[in-house]
């Protein structure tokens, strides 16, 4: 048993990019403004953070696929109201500057490049609170939520019905990400004790500036270990297109591009004689920098699967193995969010859906987190991913991870 503290919640989701109002507090200078130090880069410690997630889950086999960016920022809005270890402890796992250090101000400058790195890609931004109507939140934490974050306020009554409150925060989220997250908080997941749900909602669909074509996809066999291949649907294109690449003795990248932005898929596959497990070890945040680097401009004939899957990831238990534990007990001290202590952060939840198919990419994810009161060299390359490989959908003018995913078996 949690002491005596009152259960809120927080949920937040996320999909391919940032949040709408983040977005325009980030590229809208105002008077006085030309003074201001930059703010942090936040793909440098939202990509750490990634591959330190993403290598928690990987032991675990199967298809991988979350969004750092959606769980980073619904801990961003968490970590504001957050005091003394409990603060030091967020900062740990997340790389969090402190708020007063630029935490909000890195989030907004990041919205601002995912708006205008989307090209024509259909994005939907998206940010809420749900606080428990009545209950005495600080002014300052809220509004810091309203203006830094975008966060419309709408209240609700989890006292009275809490399960009517979830219904209504999961159709928003679902509504916000065209149907992709359902049930973002399972059924009794949120009562009377609840005092609060923030909630985050992005979705992405975006179209290959070189599609592939639909008369060449065929069957081909996929090489889910070897001598155990799966038929799946291979994608390819007519001869080669111009596209970065680069290749070293560990995998071969290709960078995949979506239509009129800088957003792209860069895919990593494991060269002939490596194992998936070699790449994943030696994955780092300057690894994918480095890759980024290198890469050139070759002609490259690609070969990808069709795939399509959904994953759904209890959060609280692994982000207390990555460091995070304080935030999960009765010693837990978020008073920047009420002024007292009595609030903790009692489950996390996030789900992501991926597809990609000829046209493009169709992608969201939602992260919930409830708190709760104490209580080969040839003239041009060929990058067949027909065994397990990794992709990453990212912002290439900062660097920015917004997805990251293991293809295990796209048949699964």
């Amino acid at each position: 048993m949690i002491g005596n503290k009152i259960m809120a919640a927080a949920v937040f989701m996320a999909a391919l990019s940032a949040f709408a109002c983040a977005a325009k507090t980030g590229s809208e200078k105002k008077d006085g403004d030309a003074g201001r130090p930059e703010p942090p880069a936040l793909a440098r410690y939202n990509n750490d953070f990634a591959i330190k997630l993403y290598r928690s889950l990987a032991p675990e086999g199967g298809n991988i696929f979350f969004s750092p960016y959606s769980i980073s920022s619904a801990f961003a809005m968490t970590r504001e109201g957050a005091k003394g270890p409990t603060a030091v402890e967020f900062d740990s796992v997340f790389g969090f500057p402190a708020p007063d250090k630029g935490l909000a101000e890195s989030f907004a400058a990041g919205a601002a490049a995912l708006e205008a790195g989307k090209g024509s890609a259909k994005l939907v931004l998206a940010n809420s609170i749900w606080p428990q109507n009545g209950y005495k939140f600080r002014a300052d934490y809220l509004t810091k939520l309203k203006r830094s974050y975008g966060a419309q306020s709408s209240a609700v009554d989890f006292r009275k019905d809490a399960e009517a409150a979830r219904k209504e925060i999961n159709d928003w989220t679902e509504k916000k990400t065209d149907g992709r997250i359902k049930d973002l908080f399972p059924a009794k997941s949120l009562n009377a004790l609840t005092r609060l749900v923030l909630a985050s909602a992005v979705y992405f669909k975006g179209s290959w500036q070189h599609p592939f074509e639909a008369g060449m996809t065929s069957d081909a066999d996929f090489f889910v270990k070897e001598g155990e291949p799966v038929k799946v649907k291979m994608m390819a294109h007519p001869g080669q297109k111009k596209r970065l690449y680069t290749a070293d003795e560990l995998a071969a990248v290709v960078d995949l591009p979506y239509a009129g932005g800088s957003l792209s898929m860069m895919a990593i596959l494991p060269r002939e004689g490596k194992s998936l497990s070699e790449v994943e070890g030696a994955l780092s945040a300057g690894k994918i920098a480095a890759w980024r680097a290198d890469m050139q401009e070759r002609d490259v004939k690609a070969f990808l699967p069709r795939f399509k899957f959904t994953s759904k990831y209890s959060l609280a238990e692994r982000l207390q193995k990555l460091g995070l534990k304080i935030a999960f007990t009765d010693a837990a001290d978020f008073s920047g969010m009420d002024g007292t202590r009595d609030l903790y952060v009692q489950k996390a939840f996030h789900q992501a859906f991926v597809e990609v198919n000829e046209e493009g990419t169709e992608a969201a994810a939602a992260t919930g987190v409830a708190m709760g009161l104490k209580s080969i060299m040839m003239d041009f390359e060929v990058f067949r991913a027909d065994r397990p490989f990794l992709f990453l959908i990212m912002e290439n003018r900062t660097g920015l991870v917004l997805f990251i995913g293991r293809v295990e078996n796209p048949a699964a």
